[in-house]
Parts: structure tokens; sequence; C-alpha cells
């Protein structure tokens, strides 16, 4: 991942994380007002219906206006301009706050005009009788000078109620922001992994650099034994010289890979396209695979169609893909490998495919087959030597072309992958024919 793109993705997950905690601050703040409103009006309905019947029982009017008067978050008075019985005060209050669904203890207390103070009543439960010894005192009930008959009310558990009304809000509150400290939490996991690779890969192709100085010089020294009379003609020798170069040529291709690869993700690699002639290209090649396929037992099948097939394609990169799956069929095909290449127009396109009769691949390693250093699971069984490097090699190529390439297998029947690419058209040369009189 480039570091423009995780960039990108910071600065995204950090707009996406303040505005989710905003709307979360917004919809807690909305919430808790329209509760704390709720709360307001019910207190304020209730409190006007037990000054209406106070006032109906006592047959005198209720004042024009200000009946009830909300001094603070939890303190309300209420004006009925008539004598209050406080029994008859806490039945009326119990009553209208049950009516309305307001479950909530309050405590109350009557103005005393021969004292010029309040009286404080009781604490009191909405559905229970008055507990006289949560009593509190009298100066928490502050009086007013412009009321002469009066009583007041205090809710002291209100924050509690709209807490308890907000608990779903603060759970799912909980949540989120438990799910922004663990993306948070990932992100800064996610940017020293991608540090600690970054280094890693570094050191892998810097040594694997380093490794292409003393391969040259086994290649050259590998030659001259090669070409030595005297190695030619002691048989051990020859074998010796012949199988360092192998190694050689196995080790080398392993190495050009890894750096091909690093040379794909650093995005530094052009393709370099020409006219490519399948024809042409393919002869070598087959006849390499055909060699190592018939060592084992095996051979190789051609069912290409007739004609030039030219392709608009970097040759160098086409070889190295076809060699890839040729290859692979080979390792992968069983005992006695069958492989088979062949391909199909269709318009203005090659369909070519590469099929081998090995055990073939499971559905559920299939997604996975083309990413980078995946293999498929053997178990303990370690017969084929390879990074997972090659199919992965394979797609991106495929993919900088713009072909598409895809894998079709079954377990036991083998494995077939098709690569389709466009053709181009090959123009007609006309001759000349001299007309015979």
């Amino acid at each position: 991942m480039q570091q423009y793109t995780v960039n990108r993705v910071i600065f995204l997950g950090v707009v996406a994380i303040i505005g989710i905690v905003g709307m979360q601050t917004y919809w807690v703040a909305t919430t808790w007002n329209l509760n704390d409103t709720e709360f307001r009006q019910k207190a304020q309905l209730a409190l006007y219906g037990v000054a209406r019947q106070l006032a109906a029982a006592n047959n005198s009017d209720l004042p024009s206006q200000d009946i009830v008067r909300q001094r603070s978050s939890n303190y309300f008075l209420v004006n009925i301009e008539s004598e209050i019985q406080s029994v008859r005060l806490e039945e009326l209050m119990q009553k209208e706050l049950v009516s309305l669904g307001l479950d909530v203890p309050f405590e109350y207390s009557i103005f005393d005009c021969g004292s010029n103070c309040m009286v404080y009543g009781a604490r009191c439960e909405p559905t229970t009788e008055p507990a006289s010894g949560e009593a509190s005192s009298a100066s928490t009930f502050p009086i007013d000078e412009d009321l002469l008959y009066y009583f007041s009310v205090k809710f002291p558990e209100r924050t509690g109620y709209l807490w308890e009304k907000m608990q779903v809000v603060f759970f799912f509150t909980a949540v989120l922001l438990l799910t922004v400290t663990f993306f948070i939490f990932s992100m800064i996991v996610i940017l020293r992994q991608r540090r600690l690779a970054g280094m890693q890969k570094d050191f892998i192709d810097n040594m694997t650099h380093e490794f292409k100085t003393p391969l040259s010089t086994i290649r050259i020294a590998a030659g001259v034994f090669q070409r030595d009379e005297r190695i030619s003609a002691d048989a051990r020798l020859s074998r010796y010289a012949t199988l360092i170069y192998e190694q050689y040529e196995r080790l080398n291709n392993q190495v050009e890979k890894v750096l091909q690869i690093s040379r794909i993700e650093k995005g530094n690699f052009e393709i370099e396209k020409e006219q490519v002639d399948l024809k042409e290209l393919l002869p070598p090649l087959l006849s390499g695979i055909t060699l190592r396929a018939g060592e084992r037992g095996g051979k190789l099948i051609s069912h290409l169609p007739e004609g030039s097939l030219m392709v608009d394609a970097d040759p160098v990169h086409l070889s190295n893909i076809l060699h890839n799956l040729l290859d692979n069929a080979v390792k992968y095909g069983g005992d006695n490998p069958q492989i088979t290449i062949g391909g199909r127009r269709k318009n203005g396109q090659l369909h070519l495919y590469v099929a081998d009769k090995g055990p073939g691949i499971s559905k559920e390693h299939q997604d996975r087959l083309f990413e980078k250093f995946y293999r498929v699971p053997t178990g303990d069984v370690h017969d084929v030597k390879g990074f997972g490097l090659g199919l992965f090699y394979v797609f991106q190529i495929c993919k900088a072309h713009g072909w598409t390439i895809r894998v079709e297998s079954e377990e036991g029947k083998g494995a077939t992958f098709h690569i389709q690419m466009p053709l181009l058209a090959v123009k007609k040369q006309t001759v000349a024919v001299d007309a015979v009189m």
C-alpha cells in the first residue's frame, strides 16, 4: 500500500470518527433535552391538575396566569390563592404523577402566612405513603414574596430519573466509543505493521540485489567448468558442473521473481508492448516443458488454433507468465503429468488455457490463489518447492496488460488456467499476378 493511500485512509478515518462522535454527541444532547422537556411538561401538568382540584374543593378560582412557576430545573411553585391541606395535597400529587407516568419521588412544602416561611411537608413516593423519616431541611424551599397562598414541590431525583431514561442511549454511546477506540488502535497497529513490513521488504530487496553478484560469478565459473575439456572427459566432474549450473538457474529464477515483484509493487516497472506472435514465442517454451514432462513420464499436448496469433504484449513478461503456468502444470500435475495448452479465437479475442490432470484445487482456495506468498495447504507434505510468487506475478502482469485470468478446478480433476487477450488484426498481403493472355 502506497504512502498516499495510507494517508488518505487515515484522513478519511479521522473525518469519519469526528463525524460519528459529533453525531452521537448531538444525539445524546438532543435526547437529554427531549427527556428534560417531557419531565418539565409532565410535572407542570401534574401540578396544574393538583391546583385545579384544590381550588375546586375550596370553591375558589385559580389565578388567571402563572399558576405553576418553575424556579429551577427541579423546583416548582404553585399559586392557588386558597387554603391548602397537606394530606389532601399529598394524595392529589401522588394521583396526578401516577396518571402521567412520572414515577419519581417528590418533596413538598406549604407557605405559612403567620410565620412567613415555608413549612416542610414530607418526602413522598408516587405510589407509597409519605416517609417522614426522610425529611429534608425546609431551608431548601425558598419563598416567593409575590405570592400568598401557594405550595412548592421539589423533585430531588430528577437527574437520576433522566439518566435512567437515557440508559439505552448511553449503552450505544459506550459501544460507539469502544468501536472508535478499537478503530484507532487498529490504525496504530496497521501503521506499525506497515512500517515493519516496509523494513522487512527493503531488507529482502537489498539482500536479493546482493545475490546477483555471487550468482553471476557462479554462472561464469559453472560455464567455464562445463566448457573445460578435462571436466567434460570426467563423467563425475561433468555431472557436478551441470548440477552447479542447474542450481544456479533455479536460484537465479527465484531472485528474478522477487526483483520483478518488487518493481511491480513499487510501480516503477514498465510494460514494453510490441506485436508478438505466440506461434513464434511458444515453441522454445514448449520444447523445454515437453522435456521436463517426459522425464516424469508425462507429456504435453498443444491445441492451438491455426494461423498466426498476434497480440500486443511485452514478450519478456508474456514468456515468463506462460512459463510459470506450464511449470506449475508440471510440478502439480501428479506423477505422470498430462499437460494441455490450447486456445480458440472468439470475437477478436484469444482464449488461451493451460490445463493439467493433477489433484486439482478446492473451491475454498481458488479465490486466494493469486495472492502474494499464498500456497495451497498440503498438510505435512512438501514435495513441491516454491514461495507462492509465481501466480501472483502472473496475475499482476495480466492486470498490467489489461487481460483477464481465471482458474477452473475440481478436486481430483486437475486445474485449468484461462487467459483472455485481444488479438491483433493480421494484414493480408496481396500478391500481384500477371495475367497471361
